[in-house]
């Protein structure tokens, strides 16, 4: 959950309370990604209130402000992220946001969730790009013949 928590929080670092939304139930945050493309990314619970709580009221400007009411810098938030890794006992040499985003894709393909829905959900334009964050793609136990053949045996 930290991953994810994480990713979208950091994500938010370049988006507007403007970039909040509602779609079908779910509170969204608009992403620009490559290419100014702009993706509606569904927030969990906790993520979703962790950016109101940033909000806090606000109805314009961005989502995360430093202590002078400005637009977070990506340098600040990453200084912040070490700040937080280390006062949470966690030990890396070079603790930055890409590595949210890595946990966020690891965990999902780790969890079994299929590569497309993953590709998705990272907005990888390129399957190959997601399959690079998969630890167990030689894990025989995951392999397409034995789902297929379990599949097959449940009789549906």
């Amino acid at each position: 959950m930290l991953g994810l928590l994480g990713l979208r929080i950091f994500e938010a670092c370049g988006t507007n309370i403007t970039d909040l939304g509602e779609q079908h139930g779910h509170r969204v945050l608009k992403i620009r990604g490559n290419g100014d493309k702009t993706a509606p990314v569904p927030l969990p619970p906790a993520v979703a209130r962790a950016i109101e709580h940033a909000v806090d009221g606000r109805l314009q400007g961005p989502i995360l402000r430093n202590t002078l009411g400005r637009r977070i810098a990506r340098h600040a938030a990453t200084r912040r992220l070490q700040q937080l890794s280390e006062t949470a006992g966690i030990r890396m040499p070079r603790m930055h946001p890409h590595m949210l985003r890595h946990t966020f894709v690891t965990t999902m393909l780790d969890a079994g969730v299929s590569l497309r829905d993953v590709q998705i959900a990272a907005r990888h334009a390129d399957p190959k790009t997601t399959m690079r964050y998969d630890r167990a793609r030689k894990n025989l136990d995951r392999h397409p013949n034995d789902i297929l053949a379990a599949y097959m045996a449940s009789g549906t």
